[in-house]
């Protein structure tokens, strides 16, 4: 990597966190519980963040680990292991089975865990998932999840000060209280890749989230879909190519890198002035394989890449390595091949 990263080359920006906020501290609010596993300290490569909700996906009587910045996580954590690097999660969970099954899987996994806070009152979040014939996820949400109470403490300060990159969105914004608390974790870490993965849900969103959360950012993740109601709100150019409106989009906002995902036509990267785009490889599903985590493992797989400083099309080609297997696979979190994860050993 080089000594000055190319998402602060051009950017002079620092995040500021929302009013109420202190030197990075809510004085309204004590300091959560925090469980002490692996510690962001133990990292000897990048550290890459995920940062916002914890939940489990819960597929009729099967629930399984998921949350936008969770997979993300998770999947960085695999692809960065080759580096030294570690996935760390900043988030909350209830003090109850369910957040003791997250703890346990995400150590066992090896992510850094000393910013995880543990919530006495509310339980750990919840989404019951629907497929269609194609396997694509529909969500039911759960509201006062343990999530929605996310505090900006000491242990996410130090968390936040050492990162490399951190992935955030706009769900776990749907309360005050957590959209403070990451918008002061942001403030915090100048130095990273903060990328925003828009993943819109509603009405779990407003336009105010969706421009504080991309004027916090240097980087951004968004679907077909979300770019065009992206560009609506920014008035971007209409009836321009896709590509033209991300470069748009891009300037209008002051973001170093941009991750358009396509669906079955595979990841589109920009960074500077260049993209690429590639359609996915052909992989064989299995019989209970659905799309869940799909995108978080693109966008893991290409912020590996982008920190690595990587020629863009081999970005867009571990992106799409990346998405289309978990896509392949039942659940958010599949352990990834071997062969993917060496990649960045190169």
């Amino acid at each position: 990597m080089s000594l000055c990263p190319f998402w602060l080359k051009a950017d002079s920006r620092e995040p500021t966190a929302l009013p109420g906020f202190i030197g990075g501290a809510d004085l309204e609010n004590p300091f959560p519980k925090v469980i002490l596993r692996m510690t962001h300290s133990d990292s000897a490569g990048p550290l890459v963040v995920g940062l916002g909700e914890a939940l489990f996906d819960r597929f009729g009587d099967v629930a399984v680990l998921g949350g936008a910045p969770i997979n993300f996580a998770v999947h960085a954590n695999q692809l960065m292991a080759v580096r030294g690097g570690r996935g760390a999660v900043a988030t909350r969970i209830g003090d109850d089975e369910l957040g003791q099954r997250l703890t346990r899987e995400l150590d066992a996994r090896g992510l850094a865990l000393d910013a995880l806070q543990v919530d006495p009152q509310a339980p750990t979040g919840v989404v019951e998932v629907t497929l269609d014939d194609d396997g694509q996820p529909s969500y039911d949400i759960r509201a006062g999840a343990a999530w929605d109470q996310l505090q900006f403490d000491d242990a996410w300060q130090s968390l936040a000060g050492s990162c490399q990159a951190v992935c955030f969105g706009t769900l776990a914004q749907r309360t005050a209280t957590s959209r403070a608390a990451i918008h002061a974790f942001l403030a915090a870490a100048p130095q990273a890749l903060r990328l925003c993965d828009l993943n819109l849900r509603p009405p779990h969103y407003d336009n105010e989230v969706i421009r504080a959360s991309l004027a916090a950012a240097n980087a951004v993740k968004l679907n077909e879909d979300e770019l065009q109601l992206v560009a609506e709100l920014m008035k971007l150019s209409a009836g321009s190519s896709a590509d033209a409106q991300m470069f748009e989009l891009m300037k209008e906002c002051d973001l170093q890198a941009a991750i358009l995902t396509r669906g079955a036509e595979g990841t589109a990267v920009f960074r500077g002035e260049r993209w690429h785009a590639a359609p996915p490889p052909p992989l064989s599903r299995e019989p209970d394989a659905d799309a869940v985590g799909a995108g978080d493992a693109c966008g893991a797989a290409a912020t590996c890449g982008l920190l690595a400083e990587w020629p863009l099309e081999q970005i867009v080609e571990l992106a799409n390595a990346a998405g289309g297997f978990v896509a392949s696979r039942q659940g958010a979190t599949p352990e990834l091949p071997a062969e993917l994860k060496q990649r960045l050993a190169s």
